[in-house]
């Protein structure tokens, strides 16, 4: 009053109506289903490769270190960093995960740290909150870092280092509490090195690193991991399968799986829905002999190839003998001309493998260290 100060004023309000609000934007953000449903009592295996790296994950569950998992594509990444979420004292805060190789290029800023209202012609009124604000005391999920562009990876660096960021279009700053999970399937060192990941933000991804390894280095997992997806798609295509044949089996025990996890469900999907009951045959699984663009495998492609060549006086013999040596070598030539590796393919003995084998050299001339 009159340029003097003559006392104060205090406002006091009680924490609980906060709470209460914070507690009601969680139930929408539960309702959104920003949520993990796996945890790592739902993860199947049996080898010990598998089970350390499920011990190193639980280790880390409880500090607020950001993430990096590394693994092949289909090794089940985001399995583990839901499992992660779940395990830690975040459990209850939303699970924000986001495609980074899905973003389009001129998007991503605004999906990761929203925009203000007015920051783009048909934009939201009162703007749009992005993907750090929704995963606020809880856990965002950044899956394929390695494919974010370069100009963002500094942005990101600096959110992650100071907890704030500003909208596109807006000078306020944000501070949120999250923690930060990324995924990759690329070699991110070599990235470095060439100038197209930078070094800075792998250094603080990789705090504490968690790679998970490729189904062929955990075999002991694949009847248990079989089991289960043929229990899941039985009931899917209403089929009563009740396993696998022993051909099916070794099929599935020499196949090398690129595609990890994701190729074995789709490979056992498939041979619910073509196969007959009671057992998945090695038929059935068609695994490695998709032809690439004519929705036609292997076999099927190369039937067609020798009946449109046959002339009308080839004898039967004659044409199942042809197939039969072109489709042995392109199996030895896959295995890399390991007989003991190509007989559980083919579902025969080694010893019958070597007999083919001579047969194409006598026919062919191929070198005798093949």
């Amino acid at each position: 009053s009159g340029g003097k100060k003559h006392g104060s004023i205090a406002v006091f309000q009680d924490i609980t109506a906060v709470q209460n609000r914070e507690k009601k934007i969680r139930q929408k953000l539960v309702q959104k289903r920003l949520t993990a449903k796996y945890s790592f009592a739902t993860i199947i295996y049996k080898s010990r490769v598998m089970g350390d790296c499920i011990a190193i994950a639980q280790k880390i569950c409880n500090y607020d270190s950001a993430v990096l998992i590394e693994g092949e594509s289909g090794v089940g990444k985001e399995l583990f960093a839901q499992s992660i979420h779940n395990g830690s004292k975040r459990r209850l805060a939303p699970f924000v995960a986001v495609s980074c190789a899905a973003l389009p290029p001129a998007l991503i800023e605004s999906m990761l740290f929203g925009y203000a209202e007015g920051a783009f012609t048909g934009g939201v009124r009162g703007g749009k909150e992005g993907v750090f604000e929704m995963a606020h005391t809880g856990t965002l999920f950044l899956d394929e870092i390695g494919e974010m562009p370069l100009e963002l990876q500094a942005k990101l660096l600096r959110v992650i280092q100071s907890k704030q960021f500003q909208k596109v279009g807006s000078s306020k700053t944000v501070s949120v509490d999250v923690r930060v999970v990324a995924a990759t399937n690329r070699d991110l060192e070599a990235m470095m090195n060439e100038q197209k990941f930078r070094s800075d933000l792998y250094f603080r991804l990789s705090g504490i690193p968690l790679k998970v390894p490729p189904l062929r280095e955990r075999k002991e997992d694949i009847p248990a991991l079989a089991d289960f997806f043929l229990q899941k798609f039985s009931g899917e295509t209403k089929k009563n399968f009740t396993g696998f044949s022993r051909s099916a089996m070794d099929a599935l025990y020499s196949y090398y799986w690129p595609g990890n996890i994701r190729e074995l469900e789709n490979s056992i999907e498939r041979a619910c829905v073509l196969g007959t009951p009671p057992l998945i045959n090695a038929f059935d699984l068609r695994i490695g002999y998709e032809e690439r663009g004519s929705g036609k495998n292997e076999i099927e492609r190369m039937a067609e190839e020798y009946a449109s060549d046959a002339s009308g006086d080839r004898s039967l013999k004659e044409a199942v003998n042809k197939f039969k040596n072109a489709y042995v070598r392109k199996i030895l030539e896959e295995t890399a001309w390991n007989k003991t590796k190509a007989g559980k393919i083919l579902g025969i003995q080694r010893t019958y493998v070597s007999r083919l084998l001579s047969d194409l050299r006598d026919r062919e001339e191929l070198s005798e260290e093949m």
